[in-house]
């Protein structure tokens, strides 16, 4: 074995133990409901004291690592506390140093398999790139679904707090009974929401923090309508009944135009996929039927060329049937 096999079998090593250190921190993180849920009520009530300087949290903010000095750096940088609020948003207990290591090693680990199989590094390089960008990736769809479900239960979690309201409870307690009776995700928001007006934070902050967590513009009119009926006065009950059902009538408008681009979509994933597939099928079959891709300066050129045209296609038949509501 030469020296450079040598290297990169450690380099493998060093990927494959990074890689298997994230998988067990992050499912560390993540054992038993029960810890899952005092988590989320201690996140929230320490991320709800920042919307109101007049608020005192009762809660330390949770650490962005578990180390005090990588802690003062991530904590200095702009772009670490918006991946903690998209980690936050997605449902996920990571902080944001595990999450970058995790990250890392994926890179790391797909470079080095890309090597060892006999990629070339022009090849290798980019494929461990596009590898550490795959679990921001998962994460965005983790919290495109996770909010897409909250905005599905919105419309009754508004229906259960009028009849609250209706029968005489207080807007807290309508609150808590949303938290007790529906389900994840839009269940354990509200009980947070709950939690931090019992713990002394004002319930307009309260409100508002709900909304950092959980954007969209349901929850947006949702907050909005409360706040201004807390101020101005009016039948709050009568208000969320005629919330849930321009909600659910938006929702359902929302569904057509997901059939109707179907289509659209489908196609888009096929052409985007199809010629990867392709070149993996005729790679494994005869190897050097591609090599001039990458070893020819012009099929560089070509190559370069027809990723960025598949780039400007897949962008532009997703904004033609990404249709806002």
């Amino acid at each position: 074995m030469d020296t450079l096999q040598l290297f990169f079998a450690l380099a493998i090593f060093v990927a494959v133990v990074l890689l298997s250190h994230a998988v067990l921190t992050a499912w560390s993180a993540l054992r038993g409901p029960a810890a899952q849920r005092i988590a989320r009520r201690l996140q929230g009530t320490a991320d709800g004291a920042r919307a109101s300087q007049r608020d005192v949290s009762l809660v330390r903010k949770q650490a962005l690592s578990e180390m005090p000095l990588l802690q003062r750096l991530l904590s200095e940088a702009v772009l670490v506390h918006r991946l903690h609020r998209l980690l936050m948003q997605a449902g996920l207990r990571l902080n944001v140093a595990k999450f970058c290591l995790f990250s890392v090693a994926c890179g790391a680990a797909t470079a080095s398999v890309s090597v060892f199989v006999g990629l070339p590094p022009a090849i290798a390089a980019p494929a461990g790139i596009a590898a550490v960008l795959v679990p921001l990736v998962l994460v965005l769809n983790r919290r495109r679904t996770r909010l897409a479900r909250a905005a599905r239960q919105l419309p009754d979690a508004l229906d259960l707090m009028s009849r609250a309201l209706r029968a005489g409870h207080a807007l807290p307690s309508a609150i808590k009974m949303v938290g007790d009776e529906m389900s994840d995700p839009l269940a354990g928001e509200f009980r947070l929401v709950f939690d931090q007006v019992t713990y002394g934070v004002a319930l307009p902050a309260a409100l508002r923090n709900l909304c950092s967590r959980l954007p969209g513009a349901d929850v947006g009119h949702f907050v909005v309508a409360v706040l201004i009926q807390r101020d101005s006065g009016g039948n709050l009950n009568e208000l969320l009944s005629s919330l849930a059902a321009l909600m659910r009538e938006r929702l359902k408008l929302i569904g057509q135009i997901q059939v109707y681009s179907a289509e659209g979509r489908l196609s888009a994933w096929i052409l985007g996929l199809l010629p990867f597939a392709l070149a993996a099928v005729l790679q494994a079959g005869n190897p050097e039927f591609l090599q001039l891709l990458w070893t020819d300066p012009v099929g560089r050129q070509m190559l370069g060329i027809m990723l960025g045209l598949l780039v400007t296609g897949v962008f532009w038949m997703r904004r033609v049937i990404r249709v806002k509501v």
